[in-house]
């Protein structure tokens, strides 16, 4: 199993990519081959780091031969996905939406429809809009025809929207555990 993590913030040592890391290293104990992909550093090569519907069905020409096209094949050959953001302004990360606006040409050949797909937010405060990052995210990877996970596992409970934090989130003792349990869900190990 191949999972690859999208990491949409901006700072180098950020939460999102250390819980992003905590779930991703559960996997890998499990079996899974894994891999973040630093999303801004991806957007920093393109030619365009933002889609201006250049073409009308998407050719793809915007990103070819750049790191953002390598990051496409990647998340189309993986077997599960996971999204993870900042709260900015009660939503996702610039830089996590202009990389799915670019997804056009991957949505119209259907390239991710059925692809399973988890999430991770952090914010500043305890309900700092996480859930509504989250929600944003989820509508995202729906728009692509892709299968929402939350954290529910048999072994923890019914489960939530995805981890959600509160900086630092090497402190959030729940949001670790939802770490754990995403990964389990994520693992097919019910």
């Amino acid at each position: 199993m191949y999972i690859v993590g999208l990491n949409g913030s901006p700072r180098e040592n950020s939460n999102v990519k250390y819980l992003m890391s905590r779930v991703l290293d559960k996997c890998s104990s499990l079996g899974a081959d894994t891999e973040i992909i630093d999303v801004p550093e991806v957007l920093d090569a393109a030619k365009f780091p933002f889609c201006v519907v250049c073409s009308n069905p998407c050719s793809g020409e915007c990103y070819r031969g750049t790191d953002l096209e390598l990051a496409f094949k990647k998340i189309i050959r993986a077997d599960a996905l996971i999204l993870g953001s900042p709260v900015y302004f009660g939503s996702m990360s610039a830089q996590i939406k202009a990389f799915f606006d670019k997804t056009r040409r991957l949505r119209g050949d259907k390239a991710l429809v059925g692809k399973p797909c988890a999430f991770i937010a952090v914010g500043s405060s305890r309900f700092g809009g996480q859930e509504a990052t989250i929600a944003a995210m989820h509508a995202m990877a729906l728009v692509q025809g892709m299968t929402v996970l939350g954290t529910g596992h048999s072994d923890y409970d019914a489960g939530h929207l995805g981890v959600s934090s509160q900086q630092p989130s090497d402190k959030d003792e729940f949001a670790l555990s939802r770490c754990e349990s995403l990964a389990l869900r994520i693992m097919g190990k019910e």
